[in-house]
């Protein structure tokens, strides 16, 4: 598949460009500057092209297959940018697939955003957009699959994850690689039974293949 990656330029982005690279897929990595082209080719993508959320980004469909949506506004943005990028960019991603006839949609979530009330104050503004985007990508014709990993660490890979479809009891101390985030969000897209599904993820016992297949 050619696997257009939303978010391409963040630090779980460019690992999924790699690990697209590194498969049986392609990437067409979507950045917003200029300047972010040629590292992104460097990892792998087999097409950059420039797109920003926060305006019309339909073009970058043009020949894909599938998308992952791991686009952020950063922990550095105040709440305007949680809403038109994590929350707004979203939904129009979404719609832009349904439009263009691309079905296969994976998004990048966040553990908590089940529940946003749950979470501390200073988190909830983000946690509502990513529990928002959620929802409203379950209500598309889409085959989408939502992804909500804990903590993300910058550790080497482990290979082996948790998965919880109904969350986790504690996370206390736990967290998961942004690398095996990214071999996941890869390595779902081509399993029918991750459809419709969405759940949580740290790292745990289980090979990453091992855990999917169980879903």
């Amino acid at each position: 598949m050619n696997v257009l990656v939303i978010g391409a330029n963040g630090q779980v982005g460019q690992k999924i460009v790699k690990a697209l690279a590194d498969s049986q897929h392609e990437a067409t990595a979507m950045v917003r500057k200029e300047e972010q082209v040629e590292n992104l080719k460097e990892l792998g993508a087999s097409r950059v092209v420039l797109g920003n959320l926060e305006e019309d980004f339909s073009d970058a469909y043009e020949g894909v297959d599938a998308v992952i949506f791991a686009a952020g506004s950063g922990g550095s943005t105040g709440a305007d940018k949680t809403l038109t990028i994590d929350l707004w960019g979203a939904v129009k991603a979404a719609k832009y697939a349904e439009e263009k006839g691309v079905k296969r949609f994976v998004q990048l979530s966040s553990i908590g955003s089940g529940n946003p009330d749950a979470g501390g104050e200073e988190m909830k503004p983000y946690l509502v957009a990513k529990r928002t985007a959620d929802d409203l990508l379950r209500n598309t014709s889409l085959d989408y699959t939502i992804v909500r990993p804990g903590s993300l660490a910058n550790e080497d890979p482990v290979g082996k994850i948790e998965i919880a479809e109904d969350g986790f009891p504690s996370m206390e101390g736990r967290s998961i690689t942004r690398a095996d985030v990214a071999t996941l969000l890869v390595d779902v897209l081509g399993r029918s039974n991750t459809y419709h599904k969405t759940f949580e993820v740290l790292q745990g016992d289980t090979v990453i293949e091992d855990a999917l297949k169980s879903l």
